[in-house]
């Protein structure tokens, strides 16, 4: 690829709002916005939240960017703003017309990583990260210690779950204060402070060369956080949060059902304390339907007080107000919800109430009889609130029942056992730091601020609901529901909209990511999906102005990637988190690396100025996450090694979590686990809590990593997945400059060997190219020790599994590989068959090289094609290189390629394959059916040749050329032939371009870029095809073309045509018309200078000047209809414009036009019979037009037009000798442009013209 700088393009267009769109960029890339189609020739203006060089970011602050424009000229074809990006994050644009937003977007800029004393670069794709839960690191003091694991096993990201003071339920993301270390990091005589913390980050950074980065937890807190209970403002309570007052009623009545079934209250109402069946389940919604509901009343918290409404109704009339009318007439009366949610506390409009219920006087009884029908409606209103409640009663008692089922009947369920105060019913979604009390007497707290400003909502997570809305604010009903997956030890904070919302939130929040962002070179957002979207971009806007490359990391569960992006273009995320324990066999997980694991195989070349294409985000693919359940309970143990192998092989980053390696049978809880990891200790013999190479697929863990990093640094950017069987996945690693690949060959163990059936028939497999080493061979093997044992101090893992492992030796000497042999697949392509044996749940990887140095010959031979070849061309042979339509190649004996399973090609010539190519390039489209043609055969790649070489001169030259060059291409991988087609063609395409712009006038070779494609309509609309279109002209006339005919050996006039449309009228008789031409003559050939076929077709057609009129259908002079009355008015503009504009124009008026027909009656004449010069045939058609112009057709009839009536083929014309005005024709002829004849008996118009205009 050529040097200099990567730009990319971004066209914008009116009303594109690409919010939902992720536009990723690296640092030093430069941006350009230019005007879309939709844009041309507006106002347009463009803004961006992008920092000024030395400015700081501010996120509300937007920049108006400048408009360049290289060429200088008036269209907006080459206009640009550009931003030249070096800083890193999430940053927003928008266009405007006047005043008026039209659309916009977000870019992402990704950060640098660096590492080391030397701060090197660290690429996103080299990153091998682990997850340490940190309580399991112990006293600080021994950290390192239990770190060194992962720097002797090969990663490079360190990432620490919460560092702070953790809450009462001891899990890892309930803190009891953010601002705090854990004290459980100190030891007796030594306190743990952060500078710490941060000192041994920055030795993991410079001497280990690894990277560490931690959790921020935003959206909740430890329910017995000391500040929250100085701060309730800070949480969703029932003083800021009235609307969940009817949830917390709901809330603590079904916590004193739990008392009263964990004290066996419920027993003889068949609910024991522990639920075994669906019996005691639907026991209990008994007692919460028939017991519960009625008790508590919710739905009097959404009613109106019927007796109090009417009576103010009532007193409302008798003072006169019955003459109040409704604002709006379309106001039903509805209930008002009362804000403070106080039973019967709602209200009504009494204005509209007093607007609809009117009495008929003002007698006693016709307002005791209005004031009935208004309390009925307001009854009708109260039922359908409490329908309403009892709906949500419904999905309440639906949720709670499947709570119970999965907690304590469910086979893969916590199993919590009787319900005890301690593991209740369902978890508690309030807190209450009370003494329980009666139900009534709860609830009369929640109407004293004092006491119910501690009754908050608890956090959790809602599934299935919209992640950009907020489920404790009012509108939503989740908490009445009880649809919360509720997290009963930490409570959800309430930010509002704005920092002043809740000061002290906000600070305490800004203080906790200032010391995050000091300390640590990333973060990870938890339960991003689940955080206010604004409170996050304002934490992360303070991060980035601490630590500018910040690495941020995301999960995010929203099932939708439109939504995904709008996480990662509003926060900047660099990696979204992928899991691999999502997939349920060998054949989903290859498909989760190729989804998220790089560019595909065999991708095309891209320029390094091309437009901005929408991305997915970058991924950090785990083979497990800390959230994960134990892939060993799920799977196997022989599962760990083969699929880590599968998902480092993805492009990306990737990671797993602390345990995995050393194959530990259970999930580590981060809320239970309290034991610490092991120490690593390279002797031979272990003591507990110690860990070495013999230690699970640690061995085989460091040879995964230092692949993945090694392959990331070089450039292997490119991958393949095969799925090979059932159980085998094999993903290819390419790297496009070297033409090198690694294969991995895995064999998973989704089933337990020992269980399950494993066939021992291995498929074979075809490695292109030539192998050059086994890079690793690798097995996991069990051996005789002491079964598996939980230790009581430290995490640990299954004893009796270790690797067998050997690296890079040579074919002949690996274990797995039965026999190797080299055969072709497809004309001069050398592929190694593999046959395994003893493919036991292991890996395989091969190294293969292409020796295919395509920049370098590219180089040469665009060089050679320009000066020895294409410089021949003129434009009528660029006409049939380049463009040529399927009319115009069958006059010829040929055709457009037709691709199978999708349609043939537009244009014969390159044009045709570079508009397909143009669309799949930028998508790296690989599986487009252009695409797989490409991959089957050569029958594509030899058209493109031969096309050209049976044809003659410098046209038959660019075939060889061609043809030359694809027997390079033919030697190379089938996989790779789409890439390098596309690569030998747009470098023959842009040559051949510049060719042809290097013939045509200064002004298109100066203008913008929107003025040299559109001369390009010159090279496709005028050629020379097989038969001359053109009558011959004068042979006194010089500088004609000539060419020898194919069938005679004659010598034939080749003037060039121009085609009246494509692909329709473009060959045969058919292809020259005279008023097409020469509406058409101007732009096409005189602005682009193509002098001299200009003049020969303004001759040509002043020779067939027949009545004073030139033919509309040219016919080649001899087949010419005369029955159009504009067609010799373009053509004399045409004659003027070319005297004007062509230097020494004028000499075309003496040139000699030989005349077909000399008399209107005059049968067709040889070129030369009869010759004039242009001015006399330009004054005999004027003469004519003067003296008036009548005749008919010759050869009137069906034979020449079958749908105009007789009456249509008489032709009159003339001029006004007063106006100057043209006019004639008749209602059944159109003799102008505008000249659709009506064609249908059925709409009766055969015959009749669309617009006969006929006294023009």
């Amino acid at each position: 690829m050529p040097s200099g700088k990567e730009t990319r393009l971004l066209h914008l267009n009116e009303m594109e709002k690409l919010d939902k769109t992720l536009f990723r960029l690296e640092q030093g890339f430069e941006l350009q916005f230019r005007l879309g189609p939709t844009l041309q020739g507006k106002h347009v203006t463009v803004c961006t939240n992008y920092p000024a060089s030395g400015e700081l970011f501010d996120r509300h602050k937007f920049r108006t960017l400048s408009w360049h424009n290289p060429t200088g000229k008036e269209d907006d074809s080459d206009k640009y703003c550009k931003l030249d990006l070096q800083i890193s994050g999430s940053y927003q644009y928008y266009f405007s017309l006047g005043n008026e937003k039209s659309g916009g977007g977000y870019i992402v800029v990704d950060p640098i990583l660096r590492v080391g004393a030397d701060n090197h670069v660290l690429p996103l794709d080299c990153v091998t990260l682990q997850t340490f839960l940190a309580k399991c690191l112990g006293p600080f003091h021994e950290w390192e210690d239990r770190l060194k694991v992962a720097k002797e096993t090969g990663y490079n990201m360190i990432h620490f779950t919460p560092l702070q003071k953790l809450g009462l339920s001891r899990s890892c993301y309930s803190l009891a204060d953010q601002l705090e270390v854990n004290p459980e990091f100190s030891s007796h005589n030594k306190k743990c402070t952060w500078s710490d913390i941060g000192a041994l980050v920055e030795k993991m950074k410079n001497e280990w060369n690894m990277l560490c980065i931690t959790d921020v937890v935003y959206n909740h807190t430890a329910t017995n956080s000391e500040w929250l209970r100085m701060h309730p403002e800070c949480g969703y309570n029932l003083v800021n949060s009235p609307h969940l007052k009817p949830a917390w009623v709901l809330d603590r009545a079904l916590w004193h059902l739990t008392c009263m079934v964990a004290d066996g209250k419920c027993i003889d109402k068949g609910v024991p304390p522990l639920i075994e069946n669906d019996h005691h389940l639907n026991c209990v919604r008994k007692i919460i339907w028939e017991e519960i509901y009625p008790k508590i009343k919710l739905w009097e918290f959404f009613q109106v007080d019927v007796n109090k409404a009417v009576e103010q109704f009532k007193t409302l009339l008798t003072q006169g107000k019955e003459s109040v009318t409704k604002s709006d007439p379309n106001q039903h009366l509805q209930i008002v919800q009362d804000p403070d949610y106080r039973r019967f506390g709602c209200t009504v409009d009494m204005n509209i109430a007093l607007a609809t219920f009117i009495p008929h006087s003002n007698g006693p009884g016709a307002i005791e009889e209005c004031c009935n029908w208004f309390r009925k409606r307001i009854e009708e209103l109260n039922a359908e609130q409490h329908r309403q409640i009892n709906h949500h009663q419904e999905q309440a008692v639906n949720c709670l029942a499947g709570t119970v089922v999965y907690e304590r009947l469910s086979g893969h369920g916590p199993k919590l056992g009787p319900i005890t105060r301690k593991y209740p019913l369902v978890t508690r979604y309030f807190t209450y730091p009370f003494k329980d009390l009666t139900v009534e007497e709860e609830e009369a707290m929640i109407h004293h601020p004092d006491k119910a400003c501690y009754f908050m909502a608890h956090n959790g997570w809602v599934m299935g609901d919209d992640p950009l809305r907020n489920f404790a604010e009012p509108g939503s009903n989740v908490y009445l529901r009880r649809e919360l997956i509720c997290w009963g030890d930490s409570v959800k904070l309430r930010y509002g909209n704005k920092p002043e919302d809740c000061p002290y939130l906000w600070a305490h929040m800004k203080k906790y990511t200032e010391i995050t962002a000091k300390y640590f070179h990333g973060i990870r957002l938890d339960n991003c999906h689940s955080t206010p979207i604004h409170v996050a971009e304002y934490m992360l806007d303070t991060a980035r102005k601490l630590q500018a490359d910040l690495f941020v990391v995301a999960e995010l569960f929203t099932g939708n990637e439109e939504l995904d992006n709008i996480f990662v273009n509003r926060l900047g995320v660099t990696s979204l988190i992928r899991e691999a324990m999502t997939a349920y066999n060998s054949h989903e997980e290859g498909r989760l690396v190729y989804r998220f694991g790089g560019e595909p195989v065999g991708s095309f070349v891209q320029p390094r100025l091309r437009p901005l294409m929408p991305a997915i985000a970058h991924a950090l693919f785990m083979d497990i996450t800390h959230d994960n359940e134990c892939p060993i309970q799920h799977r196997s143990a022989y599962d760990a090694l083969p699929s880590a192998m599968i998902v480092s092989m993805a492009c990306c980053a990737t990671g797993s979590t602390k345990g995995y390696d050393e194959l530990v049978p259970h999930q580590i809880s981060v809320v239970s686990e309290e034991r610490f990891y092991a120490t690593w200790n390279p002797a031979a013999h272990l003591t507990s809590g110690e860990v070495n190479f013999q230690t699970g697929i640690l061995a085989g863990r460091l040879a995964i990593n230092r692949l993945h990093q090694e392959l990331g640094a070089k450039g292997f950017k490119q991958v393949y997945v095969d799925q090979v069987d059932e159980d085998i996945v094999a993903v290819t690693r390419h790297c496009p400059n070297t033409h090198q690949s690694v294969v991995a060959v895995s064999r998973t163990a989704f089933r337990d060997p020992k269980t399950s059936f494993y066939s021992k028939e291995v498929p074979e497999m075809c490695i292109p190219g030539k192998i050059e080493e086994v890079v690793l061979e690798a097995r996991t093997i069990e051996r005789n020790t002491n079964p598996y044992k939980k230790d009581e101090r430290f995490i640990n893992g299954l004893p009796n599994f270790t690797v067998e492992l050997r690296e890079h030796i040579q074919i002949k000497d690996s274990k797995i590989i039965k026999q190797a042999g080299t055969a072709i697949k497809g004309p001069n392509e050398f592929v190694q068959e593999i046959e395994f044996e003893n493919l036991t749940p292991g890996k395989l990887f091969v190294k293969s090289s292409l020796y295919f140095h395509a920049n370098v010959v590219f180089g040469f031979v665009f060089f050679h094609l320009y000066f020895r070849i294409a410089s021949k061309l003129s434009l009528a042979d660029l006409n049939q290189v380049l463009y040529r339509c399927e009319a115009e190649e069958q006059e010829d004996g040929g055709g457009c390629y037709n691709i199978p399973n999708w349609s043939p090609l537009k244009y014969a010539g390159l044009q045709g394959l570079m508009s397909v190519m143009a669309d799949i390039r930028p998508k790296n489209d690989l599986g487009h059916p252009f695409c797989d043609n490409l991959r089957s055969g050569d029958w594509m790649i030899d058209y493109v040749s031969n096309r050209l070489i049976s044809r003659a001169g410098a046209c038959s030259e660019v075939g060889k050329w061609l043809k030359a060059m694809f027997t390079y291409l033919k030697k190379i991988p089938r996989y790779l032939i789409p890439c390098y087609f596309d690569a030998i063609l747009v470098g023959a395409y842009t040559t051949l371009l510049d060719v042809g712009w290097h013939q045509m006038s200064s002004f298109v070779q100066n203008g913008s870029t929107f003025v040299k494609h559109l001369s390009l309509g010159s090279v496709q609309m005028c050629g020379i095809g097989k038969y001359s279109c053109l009558p011959d002209l004068s042979p006194s006339l010089h500088d004609v073309p000539y060419r020898l005919n194919e069938i005679t050996n004659e010598k034939e006039q080749c003037c060039v045509s121009l085609a009246a449309g494509l692909p329709h009228f473009s060959s045969g008789i058919f292809r020259s018309w005279g008023r097409d031409t020469f509406i058409a003559l101007r732009g096409l050939m005189l602005v682009t200078g193509r002098y001299l076929e200009a003049r020969n077709i303004i001759l040509a057609f002043g020779g067939t000047l027949r009545h004073g009129l030139i033919p509309n259908l040219l016919g080649q002079g001899t087949h010419a209809r005369y029955n159009c009355r504009d067609a010799v008015w373009w053509w004399l503009q045409c004659i003027q414009d070319y005297c004007k504009i062509v230097p020494n124009g004028l000499d075309i008026l003496r040139c000699p036009v030989s005349r077909m027909y000399p008399r209107d009656d005059s049968s067709p004449q040889p070129a030369g019979s009869v010759d004039q010069p242009l001015y006399e045939v330009i004054q005999e058609a004027m003469q004519r037009h003067m003296e008036g112009i009548n005749f008919r057709e010759r050869n009137a009839g069906p034979q020449i037009d079958q749908n105009m009536r007789d009456e249509g083929f008489n032709v009159t014309a003339g001029v006004d000798h007063e106006t100057g005005f043209v006019f004639g024709g008749n209602r059944f002829n159109c003799g102008t442009w505008m000249d659709k004849m009506g064609e249908s008996d059925r709409a009766r118009n055969r015959g009749i013209p669309a617009t006969p205009r006929y006294k023009i």
